[in-house]
């Protein structure tokens, strides 16, 4: 089978080489997939640059691809939910990651059954932001009545987080572009900030939540929005202590990454409010509990910007590095049904 490989961490970036590799072997419990569609993410240039080696130390040579969609080929002997013929995506395991190729063997505990409204290349472009509004919603403990403001709601991630929170019973607030407000009105945010006209520090006060996507230098003003005893979630900052434990790392590594957030931890305890650090994790189960939130009279959202096939790896790659995409960057696999790749 056709597989896109890293060879080699760089930190200013490399091609991923197209092999020809055996198809993986699925253990008992694991699903051979037949990818038909993956998504390629801001994750994956960061996993080339080497950036993650501290959360994830991936060994090279390695099968890239994060997030995908496929039909099952084979089933493992303790898979008890998926069954060979089923429609299934999901976010590979961290431990084992592997979506730019034609086959993968991924644990069922990673997979759900894709909507039948959507398309392969539809479904690719769900798991990643799907698992981070769930995900972050957990770790904030959120409660019906609360309120969630989402930093830079417009793009991907809000176009999920958005009517999650909402089926939650969040109230929720977002700030963007004029030209989106109707949309992301549309979706269920109550409250809509244009950039341009206005800041949000100097229009919301007392937020339960925060979820975070700007990183650090959005974070002064995210905590003092907060109100005290608040929560924020970021997906840009840097891990920390309370990340590190929650993963289950190392005590050396717990050290590390106390020190690495110190700076975001402070800003928490001045308010007596918490910063939590969120790198996705695979959780079919999620994924399952929010495809159970929609349907096809109210969708899932998913937007696509370019598709491309899996020997165009590199120029999907560069198209995310380069940013400014109004979608998802999505693989199309092309392959035999013949199971010798």
């Amino acid at each position: 089978m056709k597989a896109a490989i890293l060879t080699h961490y760089d930190k200013k970036g490399t091609d991923l080489e197209i092999q020809d590799i055996p198809v993986p072997v699925p253990e008992d419990d694991e699903i051979l997939v037949r990818i038909m569609a993956a998504a390629v993410n801001p994750l994956d240039n960061m996993i080339i640059h080497g950036e993650v080696k501290l959360i994830v130390p991936y060994k090279v040579p390695l099968i890239m691809g994060n997030v995908f969609s496929g039909i099952v080929e084979k089933a493992g002997k303790k898979a008890t939910r998926i069954k060979a013929g089923d429609r299934v995506y999901g976010r590979m395991p961290l431990k084992k990651i592997g979506a730019f190729a034609e086959y993968a063997a991924v644990k069922e505990s990673a997979l759900a059954h894709i909507p039948d409204y959507l398309s392969f290349e539809e479904a690719a472009a769900v798991p990643l932001t799907a698992l981070t509004a769930m995900q972050a919603f957990e770790i904030m403990q959120v409660k019906p009545g609360e309120s969630v403001f989402i930093s830079g709601g417009t793009g991907s991630l809000g176009a999920m987080a958005i009517p999650v929170a909402r089926s939650l019973g969040l109230h929720v607030y977002t700030n963007g572009s004029a030209e989106n407000e109707e949309r992301v009105r549309k979706l269920g945010a109550e409250k809509f900030i244009d950039y341009k006209k206005e800041n949000y520090a100097e229009v919301l006060s007392d937020v339960d939540h925060v979820l975070d996507t700007l990183g650090d230098r959005a974070l002064p003003d995210e905590f003092k929005v907060l109100k005290q005893g608040g929560s924020l979630v970021s997906l840009r900052g840097l891990p920390n202590g309370r990340f590190a434990k929650r993963s289950g790392m190392s005590l050396a590594k717990r050290i590390l990454f106390q020190a690495a957030g110190r700076k975001y931890d402070k800003m928490a305890a001045a308010k007596n409010q918490t910063y939590d650090f969120l790198f996705v994790h695979e959780d079919g189960n999620q994924l399952e509990k929010i495809a159970s939130l929609f349907d096809k009279d109210h969708p899932l959202e998913t937007s696509i910007d370019t598709v491309f096939s899996l020997d165009q790896v590199n120029d999907a790659l560069a198209k995310v590095r380069r940013g400014g995409s109004k979608g998802k960057t999505i693989i199309k696999v092309h392959e035999s049904r013949s199971t010798n790749g």
